[in-house]
């Protein structure tokens, strides 16, 4: 008889699982986007290298701004280097990104003076350095910008593009392996012959889940409740995936083929099979030949809700990455039972406020665990721990964002 484990008790089984993943490869870095840089990148310069205007203005010695005019004696556009000096009661028109002359300490906006002629009258005084951005303000020659490890999003891309790098190293992501079982389902396409099919979404939900966590996937579609099928399947995607998604089959039904063939034909070493989670109870995985083989259950909702608590950190856990499933605190605003002594994850609305995140179930559906259609537009998914109680209007709660 299988032992039906606590959630936290699967999270620190899944802990223990390591994959070995040494490899990389060099992409454009306008290809890099969601992917995770394999090395730490320094700053081969300074930025900016000199004093440099941040403002459109005058550059001036701080010290002049008691004078009644300043005489302006050249212009300073950016992009050239401008060989006049600024000097005791001289000034130099500059512009935004330009060097700041020779000679000035700060920078007069254009707002604060009033031109006559080639002079200026200011009329609203600055701070000393005022507008100049310093040697290193962005950055610093030798400083470690981006670490080793991190995921590489539109701040990354503009740092490198700063940096002059086109090119850099990236670690390969997962290959997920993905099917569901079950000789009721059709896939997309497939002409229903009788009243007992059903269209099945599981297949294309989990793969559009793990692309965009950053894993490749690998479609393997609908496989009829066989053993046989079954089996050939999964030994196939053993040999091309680095983690193989099943949903259907691991319950206690006739035909739930996929649990024996994880343990009788392939003789994979079980991790856990049933977790007290509602949905999912019989989630089964399993390792084979350094393979992570996760059998989700059948239902929408239910494959869904497994995929992140389960497939995602493993996806992350593959890239080495810092990423985490985004849980946050939430006020619920509205009373919501709790009738199992589970760990249970309901789609809930959730909405922000004023730096709070707030929850209710307007127009949720109740039922089956089949009820995909509860995570769409603004959802979460509420956590209710195994041994919590029913939650009261005003509570604070725990809830997963889902975009």
């Amino acid at each position: 008889m299988r032992q039906i484990i606590s959630y936290n008790k699967s999270l620190e089984i899944l802990e223990q699982v390591s994959f070995k993943n040494n490899l990389f490869e060099k992409v454009f870095i306008s290809d890099s986007i969601n992917r995770i840089i394999a090395t730490d990148i320094k700053a081969n310069h300074n930025s900016p290298e000199f004093p440099t205007s941040s403002m459109d203005g005058y550059a001036i010695r701080f010290k002049d701004q008691d004078k009644d005019f300043i005489d302006i004696i050249d212009i300073n556009p950016a992009g050239s280097i401008v060989k006049s000096k600024v000097s005791k009661n001289v000034c130099i028109k500059t512009f935004t990104g330009s060097l700041m002359p020779q000679g000035a300490d700060s920078l007069i906006p254009i707002e604060n003076v009033e031109v006559i002629g080639n002079k200026i009258k200011i009329i609203k005084k600055v701070p000393c350095f005022f507008a100049v951005r310093s040697i290193g303000e962005n950055y610093k020659k030798d400083e470690i910008l981006i670490k080793k490890n991190t995921c590489i999003s539109f701040v990354e891309i503009g740092v490198l593009a700063s940096l002059n790098i086109s090119q850099i190293k990236v670690k390969i992501n997962p290959i997920v392996a993905i099917a569901s079982t079950g000789s009721e389902i059709l896939d997309l396409g497939e002409e229903q012959t009788n009243n007992s099919q059903i269209r099945s979404s599981n297949h294309l939900t989990i793969e559009a889940l793990c692309k965009i966590h950053g894993a490749s996937t690998l479609q393997l579609g609908i496989i009829k409740d066989n053993i046989n099928s079954i089996t050939k399947m999964i030994e196939n995607a053993l040999n091309k995936a680095d983690i193989i998604v099943t949903t259907g089959g691991v319950s206690v039904g006739d035909y739930d083929f996929v649990q024996d063939v994880i343990k009788d034909k392939l003789k994979a070493k079980v991790l856990f099979h049933g977790v007290n989670i509602k949905p999912g109870m019989h989630i089964l995985i399993a390792l084979k030949d350094e393979k992570l083989i996760i059998a989700l259950p059948g239902f929408a909702y239910s494959s869904s809700v497994c995929a992140i608590l389960y497939v995602i950190p493993m996806i992350y856990k593959f890239r080495n990455s810092k990423e985490k499933l985004k849980i946050v605190k939430a006020i619920s605003n509205e009373d919501f039972p709790k009738h199992f002594n589970k760990t249970i994850f309901t789609a809930c609305n959730i909405s922000y406020k004023k730096g709070q995140y707030y929850i209710n179930f307007d127009k949720k559906k109740q039922g089956t665990s089949a009820i995909l259609t509860n995570m769409l537009e603004n959802s979460a998914l509420l956590i209710q721990e195994e041994n919590s109680q029913s939650i009261k209007v005003g509570d604070l709660v725990d809830v997963i964002l889902l975009k």
